[in-house]
């Protein structure tokens, strides 16, 4: 069997995800005759029929969908073995850190002033707002480490907790149950939530809603209070705005249009006379976590993940977790 070129791989993934061969074409700025013609040969070479084809409809065969699955992940690695390869030749004493814009500052300064001031560990490179998140900038060999909270799509890469803290509730100043010194989650059901743009998730949409963790026992709810999925006997978080920030979750909430769980870090950071936070006793804790290739043992990512670690310790956010 001759071996698989790259480049027929990149058109059947793009044929696969289209389930069009017009519309892959077009997505790969070339005719359709090739197109179809390097499919073909493909699976020539693998001696497997990849996609049923109608003059109506493309579909994947089983062993189709194992190449797109498996194809995805092989070109990903070979995207990411070039960009590490050129900052490597680059900047090869430079550790490329992807963080979030706007997720604090107080963890990067004490790291950046530590491997700053110790010649023993490596320089660190910031690098931000990375198009599919820091996560996926470690996946894409942008960067070589993530500081990242969690839920994160962790495909590819290991990762340590550097600290959690606790998450409370914030509410509009005027909220019913705004001079309230503890919340448990049952207290808010039935109050719209803010809906993050691009992440639809389970994981990440059980976050927002804190219905990752299984509540504490609460008051019996009025029926008019319960919104609840037909036929399921589980709660349904209402629907708040579309936000894509903390500044704009921040605002809705304030604007009275929905009510947020946030890091108690993000409390002291955006406290104003707007909102009023909440300790929630049963939620899960807000993890920060440091991530990288699952099959990287580099010295100097090791160093700056320890570092990272005793910089987390010392943090105020990490001694309240821990109080």
């Amino acid at each position: 069997m001759n071996d698989v070129e790259v480049r027929e791989l990149r058109y059947f993934i793009a044929v696969a995800e289209e389930l069009n061969f017009t519309r892959a074409a077009e997505r790969l700025g070339i005719a359709q005759p090739p197109l179809s013609a390097a499919i073909a040969k493909l699976e020539r070479k693998l001696g497997a029929r990849l996609l049923e084809r109608t003059s109506r409809r493309v579909s994947l065969t089983p062993a189709g969908a194992v190449l797109a699955g498996q194809g995805r992940i092989a070109l990903e690695a070979l995207g990411a073995a070039v960009e590490r390869t050129r900052r490597q030749a680059a900047r090869p004493d430079c550790l490329t850190v992807a963080v979030k814009a706007g997720g604090g500052t107080s963890l990067l300064q004490k790291v950046t002033q530590r491997c700053a001031q110790d010649p023993r560990l490596p320089d660190v490179c910031l690098l931000f707002d990375h198009p599919g998140g820091p996560a996926a900038a470690v996946r894409a060999g942008a960067a070589d480490v993530a500081i990242v909270r969690t839920p994160f799509d962790q495909r590819g890469l290991d990762f340590d907790v550097l600290l959690a803290e606790p998450r409370v509730a914030v509410l509009p100043r005027g909220h019913r149950l705004a001079r309230r010194r503890k919340l448990c989650r049952a207290d808010l059901a039935g109050e719209p939530m803010p809906r993050w743009k691009g992440h639809a998730d389970p994981a990440t949409v059980a976050y927002w809603t804190g219905t990752d963790t299984r509540p504490a026992p609460g008051p019996v709810l009025p029926r008019s209070a319960r919104n609840r999925h037909a036929g399921t006997g589980t709660t349904q978080t209402p629907e708040g705005p579309e936000i894509s920030d903390m500044n704009q979750l921040l605002d809705v909430v304030a604007l009275g249009q929905a009510v947020a769980y946030v890091p108690v870090s993000i409390a002291r950071r955006h406290a104003c006379a707007e909102l009023i936070f909440v300790p929630v006793s049963d939620l899960s804790a807000s993890e920060v976590v440091a991530a990288w290739p699952e099959y990287s043992r580099a010295r100097t990512l090791a160093d700056f993940v320890r570092t990272a670690a005793q910089a987390a310790a010392e943090l105020p956010e990490q001694a309240v977790a821990l109080a």
